[in-house]
């Protein structure tokens, strides 16, 4: 057990600092400090004794150069137990300081705000700070480090229990280190966004999060799972969505949640995007959301059962009539109006989230392999006009064709590799994901259709890789094909098409997504 006899403290985050004080000053803890953190606690009526008059040496540089002094670090590291340690500190006239309590200049907050400017984010980078807690965390045996007002309550137990334990100076230790490795991250890639030089994959990738809170689970019940916050985020963010009712999320709700968002993002007319599996069972537009919405049950009403549904507009009273006709699971939009609210906190289970899908989302996608990391751009390809592309078939297709060859294109992009949709100009008819074989996902997608394919267009996210699967999409009534190209075999593919009469365009985009 570690007793308190002299206390350092300085901090930026004010909570609680001046009751902690109290305590150690109580238990006869001399207190040492330096600012605004000195000026607060004098004000409460505690006697301290200014780092500058300690040290000898007064602040400089508009407060730049405070505790980087002798006497602050020969405090901190001298080992109570070396006998040189601790000849040196008294041959020197160093006391020796066996508490900590810093936190640090809140860089995060200065560049959240709207129009920070670099100079702003360079004077909220902290030296002294970092310097004394891992100083102080190093020689932890000797000395208590606090860098979070939550374990205040725990250090002031502990010290009227006789001293702080040897578990607890480790913990906080710990603590330090992993705090400024996240301050240091932090500062480190905000400042890369400056360099005209910055690579998008740099040599290092250095990544920090914090978490918001644990999860019931992960994608099954034996799994644990958490869920954690990116610093300074400007993008379309899920993590800080507003929840207005319903159960906790669960991880798979997130995952299947960031796939609805993603697709309906891709849409400006009102759209309706159901997610069953992190697949979508449902697409669709129309003129107003509640028509769009059926649209898109009425693709796989049984798959619907359970899903997610994400909308790029309010949902409104006549929306949230049709969606409490099925059990599901988070509806995701922009808005609720107020007398859709009333009839959907009637299943106060339905988790309502509002999120402003208009958003860009940013940055770069990770996974997580075993020893390793796969780190890669975020798929924002987009055909922005299709009747720009080239048609590779005797036939071009038609006004309709078109229209219905975009709307595939936005959807087949979302869907797991391999890929087939078979749609018309607003809306999913069949639907085949995540098949071996493209021919499958053509056969599966024509299955799960409700209604006739006849006239229906086909989205394929990657090549046709033989002409079999043009032959059996012929078959089945479709007229038009988008395709990203790049097979050997494309002139079989493209004769296949001519013989059925069907136009095929080509993107020379692929979207695989594993």
């Amino acid at each position: 057990m570690s007793k308190i006899q002299r206390a350092l403290i300085s901090v930026s985050d004010k909570n609680g600092i001046v009751e902690f004080a109290k305590e150690l000053s109580s238990m006869g803890v001399e207190i040492l400090s330096t600012g605004g953190t000195a000026k607060a606690l004098r004000e409460a009526g505690l006697q301290v004794t200014e780092v500058s008059d300690y040290t000898g040496f007064p602040e400089m540089l508009d407060g730049r150069l405070k505790t980087l002094h002798p006497k602050i670090h020969g405090g901190l590291l001298s080992r109570r137990d070396h006998k040189k340690d601790m000849e040196d500190i008294n041959r020197h006239g160093i006391n020796p300081i066996d508490m900590v309590v810093v936190n640090l200049y809140p860089f995060e907050a200065a560049v959240s705000k709207p129009n920070a400017t670099f100079d702003e984010a360079v004077e909220n980078i902290d030296i002294g700070g970092p310097t004394m807690l891992r100083a102080a965390s190093k020689n932890f045996k000797d000395v208590a480090v606090v860098v979070d007002p939550a374990d205040y309550k725990k250090i002031i137990e502990e010290l009227k229990g006789g001293g702080v334990s040897y578990d607890t100076k480790f913990y906080l230790a710990q603590k330090v280190f992993s705090h400024t490795a996240r301050y240091d991250t932090i500062i480190s890639n905000h400042l890369a966004a400056y360099l005209k030089s910055a690579a998008v994959f740099p040599e290092h990738l250095n990544q920090t999060f914090s978490k918001v809170s644990d999860l019931r689970y992960g994608e099954n019940p034996h799994q644990k799972a958490a869920i954690y916050r990116e610093p300074l985020y400007k993008g379309l963010s899920l993590v800080d969505a507003k929840i207005l009712q319903g159960k906790e999320m669960s991880y798979n709700n997130y995952l299947d949640s960031a796939s609805a968002i993603d697709l309906v993002r891709e849409f400006r007319e009102p759209a309706a995007v159901i997610i069953k599996h992190n697949n979508p069972c449902g697409v669709a537009t129309a003129d107003k959301i509640e028509a769009a919405y059926v649209k898109a049950y009425d693709i796989d009403p049984l798959s619907a059962f359970g899903g997610v549904i994400a909308l790029n507009k309010n949902v409104n009273a006549a929306t949230a009539r049709e969606i409490l006709k099925l059990f599901v699971e988070i509806i995701i939009a922009p808005g609720f109006d107020s007398d859709a609210l009333m009839l959907l906190n009637e299943k106060p289970n339905i988790r309502l989230l509002v999120l402003d899908t208009s958003q860009n989302p940013v940055g770069i996608d990770m996974r997580k392999i075993q020893g390793g990391l796969l780190v890669q751009e975020r798929d924002m390809g987009m055909v922005e006009d299709v009747r720009a592309l080239k048609v590779v078939t005797k036939r071009k297709p038609t006004d309709d064709e078109y229209a219905a060859l975009s709307f595939a294109w936005k959807v087949c992009k979302h869907m797991k590799s391999n890929a087939i949709i078979y749609t018309t100009k607003n809306s999913a008819v069949g639907i085949g994901v995540g098949q071996t074989s493209r021919v499958d996902s053509a056969k599966l997608g024509a299955m799960k259709a409700l209604g006739s394919l006849k006239g229906t267009v086909v989205g394929s996210d990657a090549f046709f890789p033989n002409r079999d699967g043009i032959d059996y999409i012929a078959s089945v009534g479709v007229t038009a094909v988008i395709q990203p190209g790049g097979s050997i075999k494309d002139n079989d593919a493209i004769a296949a098409a001519d013989e059925h009469n069907m136009a095929m365009v080509f993107t020379g985009m692929r979207h695989f997504k594993h």
